[in-house]
């Protein structure tokens, strides 16, 4: 296995610190429902802990719950509510998303709140090795103090503070140092702390908690591209300053963002879909093939038309890794070709499309052995294993009923006209009441209305029915309908 690390800037061979996989990765702020960028984010590291598993590691698995930060103290503030009952709530929708996103439950999921002491160690330990220092109730981290700052993010330190938003703070021996722990303001929630009452940075809560649930050292570090600098440079100065010059990181992991038109998808830019409304439209597997498809260090592009062809995707490889196996005497499709090249895919820095490419090819070839009176078993078993290692889990949307009132309306029109037209062979009586019985005499007719060359009348079934929100689609084995989202 490779994985290019962003500190490194190479794909290096996957050598873990220990017996088991040590992994954190960033969580979220709790201030408003997740979106779908997020959740592309978590569907990447999702499938990089569920491949490792695949592989045989053992790992341990961390995100943060950022609890406590300026963006939630103003949210809170403007909604009349305490913080805690904000993050509370929307700590409890994000979960309840990543369930429905079929992402596997972390480990451990700790709260800046609930790491306070650890924090408060932390930045004394820091002050204590000469890395910090303490004025006015505000505590900062000296950055001049480390030659190496900027490694992660590849920038000098002139060239972040010509790039930065840099706080005009007066008692700060440099610009660029930055807070550790943030004295008290009034309607903040603050702690007691050996500087005055106050509560935590941002930066030093990922650092803490990374520590206290994996130890000074990890393995794998992910999270997206934004928060290379200055959270993920940040968290390196700290780190290493207080464990003596530990390495923090093996491997740094940075997932491309996802953008509508030229920009990010955030909450600040307001230009966002969230996960529920994501959901309401297409499946888990239709978001997941849909991320998936690119290289998770690529910005991806949300359009409906890429997403709508996804979930068709999705579709397709759960039909195929659905159905029950026909043929089973005959001789058996090699399903160990696809296999390997989706591990030698994901083997090469988690190439998930071309190990997306591999369970497509798998499917298309299971339909083809199938109808040649092969044995498919062993491939239909093959690609609901591999599908799982990226999440999927092959389950259809679940469609609110049809109104079948206009599907009555039209069978009973085109009934009348087959007649007129003297068209034989079609069956007399009511038009039946459910869904499936009218869509089978509708395509009945049409069959029949062809035979009979009366083509214009056979094709205002089908446009008439594309009108109603069902496609028509015409195969060697018959007629099929689906439903139009």
């Amino acid at each position: 296995m490779k994985i290019t690390d962003t500190l490194s800037g190479k794909k290096d061979e996957f050598k873990p610190f220990g017996d088991v996989v040590t992994m954190y990765v960033c969580g979220i702020n709790p201030y408003a429902d997740s979106h779908i960028g997020h959740g592309m984010s978590y569907i990447i590291f999702d499938v990089v802990r569920r491949y490792l598993e695949f592989r045989g590691y053992k790992v341990k698995h961390v995100e943060n719950v950022t609890d406590v930060e300026d963006n939630i103290i103003n949210h809170a503030n403007r909604q009349g509510i305490s913080v805690k009952e904000l993050t509370e709530k929307y700590t409890q929708r994000y979960f309840e998303d990543m369930d429905a996103l079929n992402i596997l439950r972390p480990h451990h999921t700790p709260k800046a709140t609930e790491t306070i002491p650890e924090i408060i160690n932390m930045t004394k330990g820091l002050i204590d090795k000469g890395f910090a220092y303490a004025v006015g109730g505000n505590v900062y981290f000296r950055v001049g103090k480390l030659s190496d700052y900027g490694k992660l993010s590849k920038r000098s330190l002139k060239q972040m503070i010509a790039g930065a938003r840099v706080e005009a703070v007066e008692e700060k021996e440099d610009p660029m140092d930055f807070n550790l722990w943030k004295a008290a303001k009034p309607g903040e929630p603050m702690w007691d702390s050996p500087w005055g009452k106050g509560r935590p940075g941002w930066h030093i809560e990922c650092s803490a908690m990374s520590i206290k649930f994996l130890g000074e050292q990890i393995d794998i570090h992910g999270g997206g591209q934004d928060v290379v600098f200055p959270h993920h440079e940040n968290e390196i100065a700290q780190s290493e300053s207080f464990t003596g010059k530990k390495p923090f990181v093996k491997y740094w992991m940075h997932n491309g963002l996802l953008q509508m038109g030229a920009e990010k998808m955030s909450k600040s830019l307001g230009n966002l879909i969230t996960i529920r409304d994501a959901l309401k439209k297409y499946t888990a597997d239709g978001l997941r093939v849909f991320i998936l498809s690119s290289y998770y260090r690529s910005p991806l592009t949300y359009t409906e038309e890429a997403l709508d062809a996804a979930q068709a995707g999705a579709a397709r490889l759960a039909r195929v890794a659905l159905k029950e196996s026909k043929g089973g005497m005959g001789v058996a499709l090699d399903e160990k070709p696809y296999q390997q090249r989706f591990i030698d895919a994901m083997d090469d820095d988690f190439n998930t499309p071309q190990a997306l490419a591999a369970l497509f090819d798998l499917a298309r070839d299971i339909n083809r052995a199938e109808e040649a009176g092969m044995s498919v078993a062993k491939g239909c078993t093959t690609l609901r294993e591999l599908g799982g290692v990226l999440g999927l889990d092959f389950k259809e949307k679940e469609e609110p009923p049809m109104d079948v009132a206009p599907l009555k309306k039209l069978a009973a029109t085109i009934h009348e006209k087959a007649k007129a037209a003297n068209v034989s062979g079609i069956a007399e009586g009511d038009i039946p009441g459910d869904t499936e019985a009218i869509m089978a005499l509708l395509i009945s007719v049409r069959k029949e209305l062809r035979k009979a060359r009366q083509f214009q009348l056979a094709d205002e079934i089908r446009s008439s029915l594309n009108e109603i929100g069902i496609a028509l689609e015409d195969t060697p084995q018959g007629t099929a309908w689906k439903r139009k989202r």
